[in-house]
């Protein structure tokens, strides 16, 4: 019998650790279209920085590298398209 009590506080003190959101939640800086297209445009040049440097590792065949290579470079064309639109 002593058990539930206990069991049941132990319970009560989980669900509290778990759920409880305080008062005052930072969520970070707000994210723009804008920015969002700057970050990808990064990850995508470092993608081919990636895949150039791989490629002359000798990693990819000459094949594989010319189409994941024009794949990154027409989704990077389209990103700057968009950041020009946008004007920025």
């Amino acid at each position: 019998m002593t058990w539930i009590p206990l069991c049941l506080m132990l319970l009560v003190a989980s669900l509290y650790y778990v759920f409880y959101l305080p008062g005052r939640l930072f969520l970070g800086p707000e994210k723009t279209r804008a920015g969002y297209l700057r970050e990808r445009k990064e990850v995508i040049y470092e993608n081919l920085r990636d895949l150039n440097f791989e490629y002359k590792a000798g990693k990819y065949p000459e094949a594989d590298y010319a189409v994941q290579r024009d794949s990154l470079e027409n989704e990077a064309a389209g990103v700057l398209a968009e950041m020009e639109s946008l004007g920025g």
